[in-house]
């Protein structure tokens, strides 16, 4: 029951072929436009027209490929947890930018909680690690407290559009 709730519940504009759309490009973002339509029963030009509406509205907002960091030679994945000693928004808003351009991070999150940012980081070897904590993270003053987690293994999650 909870399934056909989720699947009624499409944002305004979008409808389930629209969803089904979305979904197919989830599971696979190297999908063609022919691939989904073929999938789908769709007309080619249906299928695109519905993915540039997507896209000028916002819900599409880029294309990723997945990359393998070890084989790049960065085998060492962790999420650095930063504390702040005070939080003055200029300072945190200039912090956070700084942390996005900190090489070697992934994904910088502003969190809400006794964390103010949870960094996901891919490094060479552990004293790469051990330098961007260094270099990158703990020289800035409104810095109070960092505590690294290294990660054995991520799995992606069936995301928000799964049923």
């Amino acid at each position: 029951m909870e399934k056909k709730q989720r699947a009624a519940a499409a944002p305004a504009g979008l409808d389930h072929t629209d969803l089904a759309i979305l979904r197919a490009l989830t599971a696979d973002g190297g999908l063609t436009n022919k691939a989904v339509a073929s999938h789908l029963g769709l007309a080619e030009s249906t299928c695109a027209n519905r993915l540039r509406l997507m896209r000028n509205s916002g819900v599409i907002i880029g294309n990723r490929i997945t990359l393998n960091l070890a084989a790049l030679g960065f085998p060492i994945q962790a999420v650095i947890k930063v504390r702040l000693g005070s939080h003055n928004a200029e300072h945190v808003n200039a912090l956070y930018t700084a942390l996005t351009q900190v090489p070697g991070v992934i994904h910088a999150f502003h969190v809400a909680g006794e964390d103010d940012f949870h960094l996901h980081v891919a490094v060479e070897s552990p004293e790469a690690l051990r330098d961007l904590v260094l270099k990158h993270v703990t020289v800035n003053r409104v810095v109070r407290q960092t505590e690294t987690q290294l990660i054995f293994e991520a799995r992606d999650g069936v995301g928000v559009l799964a049923n």
